[in-house]
């Protein structure tokens, strides 16, 4: 688990234990390594940290602190196909990196930690521009609730939702991935965002086809809240799933070698 809360485990104590119920689904058991994002700033720290894991876990969160190690959390993931799962703010860290290191966009950013980037790829909800800009009251102002979400067919979180179309999950945001970067992101990082809002208009779901990577989703909602010990979210699950094909093929490798 890569955040920047982790000297107080219980700010993320709905992901663990949601992470702990993807094992109940699995037969297995899971082991959490803390991990400080700001440990994965660079690729030397990133390696490090996350050598030895199965799988990621990047969570939720605000401010720009902490971001640089998230994003390269995910670039080592990505490039050494460990199975990772990204919420709220995670998937936000998956377009930054997706643009930076394969769609060749070095500068982009989200609005929320640069206001000023040429290159927003995460920008501010339109509905919340006039907060952000001091002319509203913060206070309970984000796109709080559960809200509908349409898979694309085909989709690594179509299956393991179990092949419906719709899902509903619970959110807590204020920004989105700009849609103006959408079409950019998908041909040049080869990215799928792979669930939205039924209008199409809201990025709620991205990840990398099964060829480039087995496990790579994320969301834009906070499927951890949904999770029981006897119902095991289905994100948190495929998560562990794949981490566990993960050890059993390096397992393989290890003893042919």
């Amino acid at each position: 688990l890569v955040g920047k809360y982790i000297d107080l485990p219980d700010a993320y104590l709905s992901v663990t234990e949601a992470l702990r119920a993807g094992g109940f689904a699995n037969k297995a058991r899971v082991k959490i390594k803390w991990v400080t994002s700001d440990d994965c700033k660079t690729p030397a720290g990133a390696k490090q940290q996350l050598a030895d894991v199965d799988g990621i876990c990047i969570p939720g969160g605000f401010g720009d602190r902490g971001v640089l190690g998230k994003v390269g959390a995910i670039k080592y993931a990505r490039e050494n196909r460990i199975p990772l799962l990204g919420l709220c703010l995670g998937l936000q860290c998956i377009v930054i990196e997706a643009a930076r290191n394969l769609a060749d966009i070095p500068d982009a950013n989200s609005t929320e930690f640069d206001s000023a980037t040429s290159h927003p790829v995460i920008s501010t909800m339109a509905e919340q521009l006039d907060i952000v800009a001091g002319e509203g009251d913060m206070g309970g102002t984000m796109r709080l609730g559960m809200y509908p979400a349409k898979l694309a067919e085909g989709s690594i979180v179509r299956e393991v939702y179990d092949g419906k179309e719709y899902v509903e999950e619970r959110h807590r945001h204020r920004y989105e991935v700009n849609n103006a970067y959408r079409a950019e992101l998908e041909k040049q990082a080869g990215i799928l965002f792979s669930g939205t809002s039924p209008d199409g208009k809201l990025v709620e779901y991205v990840e990398y086809p099964r060829d480039v990577h087995p496990y790579l989703v994320a969301t834009q909602a906070h499927p951890e809240l949904r999770s029981r010990p006897t119902r095991p979210h289905p994100l948190f699950a495929g998560l562990v799933k794949a981490s566990v094909e993960r050890q059993q093929a390096e397992g393989v490798r290890k003893t042919s070698k």
